[in-house]
């Protein structure tokens, strides 16, 4: 019943912004680490990452109006123009180092796209501290003792706090797998 409630929020939150491009803030703010992991796992720096993730909004906000629902979260969307900007990407530094880009290059991990989003929802459903301490650690790859620092708390508190989102995420992620 939440995923139902979750999913109708976020389609009220689309139809939001192909009427006014102004809501379409709300839409990034829920979807920004989502797409900032996916990208950042892919790219040689954190500078490109955001770079690319940036990109990937402006897109998104220009083509808003086009979006059309599928069966899949709003983010496996994102994650795909995410996708075909990192492919972008990475055919403009062959054709400058003089490589041909092999068809090789597309990302096979594009089948798993909506696990991905899947994840990273779950992710957004964590306790806040929990949800903070994931983002930090896994998407601003952070050490234990910053994210301490950041939040005020000791390392044993922020590795209970990571282990108790990466056990809920997993049971999560069985259950949603059946």
């Amino acid at each position: 019943m939440k995923a139902l409630n979750k999913e109708a929020d976020e389609r009220l939150l689309v139809e939001a912004a192909q009427r006014d491009p102004a809501h379409f803030a709300a839409l990034y703010q829920r979807n920004v680490y989502q797409v900032y992991a996916y990208v950042a796992v892919r790219v040689s720096s954190r500078e490109e990452a955001e770079d690319i993730t940036s990109e990937v909004f402006h897109h998104a906000l220009a083509n808003i109006k086009h979006f059309e629902w599928r069966g899949a979260p709003f983010a496996a969307w994102l994650i795909r123009i995410a996708a075909n900007a990192i492919t972008d990407r990475w055919r403009v530094k062959a054709r400058e180092v003089g490589n041909p880009v092999a068809e090789a290059a597309k990302d096979p991990r594009m089948e798993g796209i909506e696990q991905h989003a899947a994840l990273f929802q779950l992710v957004g459903r964590l306790p806040e501290d929990q949800c903070r301490v994931i983002i930090a650690r896994f998407v601003e790859q952070k050490s234990i003792r910053e994210i301490a620092h950041e939040l005020h708390r000791t390392e044993g508190a922020v590795k209970q706090l990571q282990f108790r989102a990466l056990e809920r995420l997993r049971a999560d992620m069985e259950a949603a797998n059946g």
